[in-house]
């Protein structure tokens, strides 16, 4: 087994000792430890990818489609795209130029902040988020700015917008919005869409708009995007991996003006060459044939949102009011003292379930943990009982 030459170990790119692997996957991995464990702690659905994708997948691959396609994507593809996101946020992307295909939202994400982000840059992240954006902000050596929203209902308003940047001064390149969002489920309204359009625009940003969880909405909520509102700031990400439980595909996608998308698809082009051509045929057939198939995930969603929202209410945890994606973010009961590493820690060694500590997604998540009901109804009642049998013994 080799060992790295001593006198080369200070030699690597310094901007990785900023960064710290995800405390998801390592909270997960410790609480896969214990044996028969329930595991809310993934955002991965249990559901199958609809037969129809998987069929066109294996023509393409039995039609030895196996050679290089165009570094942005299959034309079909940047074509369904287009089509798709017109209707979602009313902007007429072109497929030729404004549109990029990518491994995933998070290569997407990625690559997109390499293109914006210098040194010294500072980008906008509202908390409780995925842990990740900081992650990636701090590969490009940006700072990410973090703004506690628990006090507005975990929504980034206008008016904290205007404050932040306002006391950041110079330097605020971006703000980056997840809607619905991950961890809380939240959705934010027109008018807040609205509000934040105008003072994106005020102070010349740019807006990275993650809606990777926009096909999964539930109630009376609507999704607004800000590409609707000022789509020559904003640059547009989403994927399928939630709306078709495609996460092991790896499908995402990039749209923005042309301006930008010429250095996005550059730097795409030197990340990875290419998407796969079987993983295209997919999402060719997903957003073609396949929109409706988000509204049976829904639905299945909803139950189960409205199962675990009533079980824990119960059990005197308050939460957010989950109306998108697939997470509840419960505020951990009084008796805990905003412990919530140390009850989550104690969930999975005495009750054998497994949760993610809600202070992971930044300095809005203190006291609250996340749990994913994208697991099985069977899964989420022996969850649920097994909660309630650990809160009240407590």
């Amino acid at each position: 087994m080799p060992k790295l030459a001593q006198d080369l170990l200070p030699i690597i790119n310094h901007k990785l000792d900023a960064v710290v692997p995800s405390d998801i996957r390592r909270f997960d991995k410790y609480v896969s430890q214990f044996d028969d464990v329930v595991k809310l702690t993934l955002g991965e659905p249990d559901l199958n990818t609809p037969e129809h994708i998987k069929q066109a997948a294996i023509r393409d691959i039995e039609n030895n489609d196996s050679h290089y396609g165009p570094q942005s994507g299959k034309p079909e593809l940047l074509q369904a795209i287009s089509k798709y996101v017109k209707g979602v946020t009313g902007v007429d992307y072109d497929p030729a130029s404004e549109i990029t295909v990518t491994v995933g939202a998070t290569e997407a994400l990625n690559c997109s902040l390499s293109v914006l982000l210098n040194d010294g840059d500072k980008v906008i992240v509202p908390t409780p988020v995925w842990s990740m954006y900081m992650q990636l902000v701090c590969l490009t050596g940006a700072t990410p700015v973090e703004v506690d929203t628990s006090d507005t209902g975990f929504i980034l308003t206008p008016e904290k917008l205007e404050e932040v940047i306002e006391r950041e001064g110079k330097g605020v390149k971006a703000v980056m919005l997840n809607d619905p969002t991950n961890p809380t489920g939240v959705t934010y309204p027109k008018e807040v869409i609205e509000g934040l359009a105008e003072v994106i625009k005020k102070h010349h940003m740019y807006a990275i708009s993650d809606e990777i969880y926009s096909e999964l909405i539930y109630g009376d909520a609507k999704h607004y995007s800000l590409a609707t509102y000022i789509p020559d700031r904003t640059i547009f990400i989403s994927g399928l991996s939630k709306s078709h439980a495609m996460t092991g595909w790896r499908l995402g996608y990039i749209c923005g003006p042309a301006e930008i998308m010429a250095s996005v698809r550059k730097m795409n082009d030197f990340m990875i060459t290419v998407v796969t051509n079987n993983v295209q045929a997919a999402a060719i057939e997903a957003l073609t044939n396949g929109l409706d198939d988000p509204k049976e995930f829904r639905d299945i969603y909803q139950r189960r949102v409205n199962f675990m929202e009533k079980g824990l209410k119960k059990l005197g945890f308050d939460m957010a009011l989950p109306r998108g994606a697939f997470y509840i973010f419960a505020k951990i009961p009084e008796k805990y003292q905003g412990d919530d590493v140390g009850f989550a820690k104690s969930l999975a060694k005495d009750a054998r379930v497994g949760v993610i500590p809600g202070s992971y997604f930044g300095a809005g998540g203190a006291g609250y943990v996340r749990m994913s009901y994208a697991s099985s109804d069977e899964v989420l009642k022996e969850a649920l009982k097994r909660i309630t049998k650990f809160v009240e013994a407590e």
